[in-house]
């Protein structure tokens, strides 16, 4: 078994903190590595590294950091089947899922490292003798979920990069294996990334570090509201990506089974553990049964098993403690009045497997309507009118994305009215480079994505010549 170790200044060390963690593979439930629990010595000589690198890294040619990292983006491309493996190993997520997504994180990157070729690091207004420019905001600290491991650290990291910004990384302590590995794979001077491990205690002093510029974090909305308290009592800019509970709006006369379909992927996909995962479904009544025959259906496809068996569409949840949720959701659900189409009940045997599960007459006194799950649920709403849809969908607290599926032009336009960092029309998780969103509520705060990104990475300063 193997003793994951930091990543300080370019050299592997072991923590210095006395306590360690196993990291459980979800499907076995046996130990798959050893982590450290993180401490606060390991977390100041981390960004002690970061800083000695920073000025160095940043007097680089723009198009050196662009072509350093685009080399490391194609080693991570060639390498996405071995890391999909450990993401499966350390969180259930199957290999092809965690392959597809690798590979398309690594041609993001090398998108997004691109853009700084273009980006206005610096530019002058003749008219007024003014030149802004816009400069590294220095150590950037970048905290990232355990579900997508190696693709949220990357989509963070072109930016910051490119930017002139050196980082300290703190993964999930559920799922750090990848990110040791990704690490591995890179070849950037040293200090310009440095890895620490841990849960809170790596996590909370690196936020609370007065050395660091930017904190960008990606998690929960109670660590989110820490990490935005801790940075804003310290005057430190933070970008936070949150919880949600996204809608989906089913509008009449779309294909019910093709929407069906589409809406399983949506609700289902990586065991309902994504950040944007479809967690309430209000379908117009016209199409309404139809479409709840088809995802009744479209569940029973969803094979359960090891992410690494070829047969597998729907792995393990992270967890217990994950799965527990999703049980106890399930369960409140039911004693409400809600009924169970399909799944809904806990196999038998090791792992901590939850099948594709469909309910019915739910509301919203239920905690599988109002708070995040991040299961495997698609819990259905019929409603009179797609009007009725869109007003239920944005009667949330949250906002990070929605999704609306309609052939009608004006309700494609009236999509916008959902409160939502992110709307997708006819389509889930499409979008390109130039996506520039912030999320709604308590999702989260700070704009980021395409130019935006390297807004919040940067500094400007206007300079005033007569």
């Amino acid at each position: 078994m193997r003793t994951l170790r930091n990543l300080i200044g370019g050299t592997w060390e072991d923590s210095r903190g006395a306590e360690f963690h196993d990291v459980i593979d979800p499907a076995t439930e046996e130990v798959a590595g050893r982590c450290p629990s993180g401490s606060p010595e390991d977390v100041r000589l981390a960004v002690d590294a970061a800083l000695q690198a920073q000025p160095a890294w940043a007097a680089l040619p723009v198009a050196e950091r662009v072509d350093r990292l685009s080399r490391w983006a194609d080693t991570i491309a060639a390498h996405a089947g071995e890391l999909a493996e450990i993401e499966c190993r350390e969180m259930g997520k199957p290999v092809p899922l965690g392959q597809a997504f690798i590979g398309g994180a690594a041609q993001s990157l090398k998108v997004a490292a691109a853009e700084a070729l273009d980006y206005a690091f610096e530019e002058t207004i003749a008219e007024s003798g003014t030149t802004i420019v816009r400069s590294p905001v220095g150590v950037a600290a970048v905290i990232v979920p355990w579900n997508f491991p190696v693709p949220m650290i990357l989509g963070a990291l072109g930016p910051l990069l490119a930017a002139g910004n050196t980082v300290v990384l703190k993964p999930s302590e559920r799922s750090p294996m990848s990110a040791v590995r990704l690490l591995e794979l890179m070849d950037l001077p040293p200090g310009v990334v440095n890895l620490v491990l841990g849960d809170s205690r790596a996590g909370e002093p690196l936020v609370a570090d007065e050395r660091i510029g930017l904190v960008h974090f990606t998690g929960s909305v109670a660590a989110g509201r820490r990490v935005g308290a801790l940075s804003g009592g310290l005057l430190r800019r933070s970008i936070l990506e949150l919880g949600g509970k996204d809608p989906v709006v089913v509008d009449a006369g779309v294909d019910p089974v093709a929407t069906a379909a589409a809406v399983a992927f949506g609700a289902f996909a990586n065991s309902g553990q994504i950040c944007t995962s479809m967690e309430r479904i209000y379908v117009h009544q016209d199409v309404a049964g139809a479409f709840i025959d088809a995802l009744v259906a479209a569940a029973g496809t969803y094979t359960l098993g090891d992410g690494r068996d070829a047969g597998t569409v729907l792995g393990p949840l992270v967890d217990r403690r994950q799965r527990d949720i999703v049980v106890r959701h399930v369960t409140d659900a039911v004693e409400r009045g809600a009924t169970v189409l399909a799944g809904g009940t806990v196999p038998e045997g090791r792992g901590f497997f939850y099948p594709a599960t469909v309910l019915t007459g739910v509301d919203d006194s239920m905690l599988v309507m109002t708070e995040e799950t991040f299961g495997p649920l698609a819990p259905v709403v019929v409603v009179s009118s797609f009007e009725e849809g869109l007003e239920r969908a944005g009667a949330t607290p949250y906002g990070l994305a929605a999704t609306v599926y309609t052939g009608d032009p004006a309700h494609m336009a009236a999509a916008r009215r959902i409160p939502a960092g992110v709307v997708w029309v006819n389509q889930w998780q499409g979008g390109g480079p130039e996506r520039l969103y912030e999320p709604a509520g308590d999702s989260g705060m700070g704009a980021t994505g395409a130019r935006a990104a390297y807004d919040a990475a940067t500094r400007p300063t206007s300079i005033h010549t007569s």
